[in-house]
């Protein structure tokens, strides 16, 4: 293991380290703690000491995918909080002992777009399912034997230490405890920006979110921050509206108790036309379909939060479309920009204006990292915590 002197700072800079990552061998299979070989960093790189990690259900989905872009032998995670060990090459922006979440999304500061207010969506290193780093397409990762680990989503944070791509990497204030600051990573960003970003909610407007896991509640804080009056919660699971009261939700609705009605009809009934703005957070064609049709017409939004099965389509008709003047989109991370927006979310978080302390339903250890794949597979949590060390 690597060791550090007083001040934090690693003294294995520029060498290999030793350490644990769980590794996902197969499919859908329990990850294996096993010691692993990380390499220093290269020219724009660092490498982090992951302090921990939360479990999102893009793990998961991967996880259990047998056909590209799932891939084997894999380190997950990507949602962290690290610190960092070591700075490769042409790295100015951060320094040895800076607190730090990884993002899966990049954010250069230098292409059109990343400059640009108006898309989070860089075009220098644009988002993929990679399981090799940006610049060489080549992996930081080595079992003991030699053989190659593939990354996640440029992060792979079940892993004691990671290389990343300064582009991936945003640097936080201290303060922010490490499991708060492990959130900022995906799921709680990509909620609350959605409200706040993408949609821009007004103050006085009607909300309607399809599916209240972790990023649906998030979506409902983020309302909840923007002065949304009223929030109305879809899901199949009753248990979700007491959930969701933390988090602002004021009607709810069991789509499996809407009878012969479209749950998009019930909506309508419900919000006297449609709602001012609906967040599809499951990741169903059908359900973007339900929440398209049931956004007011003249100015409805809806947003696009959760992730299909690939190749999935979606079956709008298009004279809707065209005399609606309602709006369909998506928001990869919320419509975040992740080195410049993440930092305002701590500032809220610190300032005690964002609820997150009650996304954390678990905490564990990282030799019990499959007990958290199986509190979230049962839905039994929202976020997971992972410590490094021992808590």
């Amino acid at each position: 293991m690597a060791s550090t002197n007083q001040n934090g700072f690693s003294k294995t800079a520029g060498k290999p380290i030793r350490c644990r990552a769980a590794v996902a061998r197969k499919p859908g299979e329990p990850l294996v703690i096993e010691e692993v070989i990380v390499a220093p960093p290269k020219a724009h790189e660092v490498r982090l000491k992951i302090i921990c990690t939360s479990l999102c259900y893009s793990d998961i989905t991967f996880w259990k995918m047998k056909e590209f872009p799932g891939c084997f032998p894999r380190i997950l995670g990507h949602e962290a909080f690290g610190i960092v060990e070591s700075v490769g090459e042409d790295v100015e922006e951060l320094k040895e002992g800076d607190s730090v979440v990884p993002i899966f999304l990049s954010d250069c500061k230098e292409c059109v777009d990343c400059k640009s207010e108006k898309s989070n969506l860089c075009s220098k290193f644009p988002f993929e399912v990679s399981p090799l780093l940006h610049r060489d397409e080549t992996s930081r990762f080595t079992t003991v034997e030699g053989e190659t680990l593939h990354h996640f989503l440029f992060i792979s944070s079940f892993s004691e230490y990671t290389v990343v791509d300064i582009v991936n990497i945003t640097k936080i204030n201290p303060e922010i405890p490490p499991n708060r600051a492990c959130l900022f990573s995906c799921g709680v960003s990509t909620g609350v920006g959605a409200a706040w970003k993408t949609a821009d909610v007004e103050p006085g407007s009607t909300v309607v979110i399809f599916g209240l896991g972790a990023i649906g509640l998030a979506v409902a804080e983020g309302a909840r921050l923007c002065g949304a009056t009223r929030i109305i919660g879809v899901d199949i699971n009753s248990d979700k509206f007491e959930i969701g009261k933390q988090f602002g939700v004021t009607d709810f609705i069991n789509s499996n108790n809407c009878g012969d009605k479209p749950i998009s009809q019930v909506i309508i009934e419900m919000t006297n036309g449609g709602a001012d703005y609906c967040f599809e957070c499951v990741g169903l064609g059908t359900l973007v379909q339900e929440a398209f049709a049931c956004c007011r017409k003249g100015w409805g939004i809806t947003v696009v939060l959760g992730v299909d099965k690939p190749g999935a389509q979606l079956n709008l008709n298009s004279f809707e479309v065209l005399t609606s003047k309602k709006t369909l989109t998506g928001a990869l991370f919320g419509g975040l920009k992740p080195k410049s927006d993440v930092p305002i979310l701590v500032k809220r978080y610190l300032d005690k204006e964002l609820q997150l302390d009650k996304f954390v339903t678990h905490e564990v250890n990282f030799e019990d990292i499959n007990k958290a794949f199986d509190l979230l597979i049962q839905g039994k949590s929202l976020r997971c915590v992972i410590w490094m060390d021992k808590l």
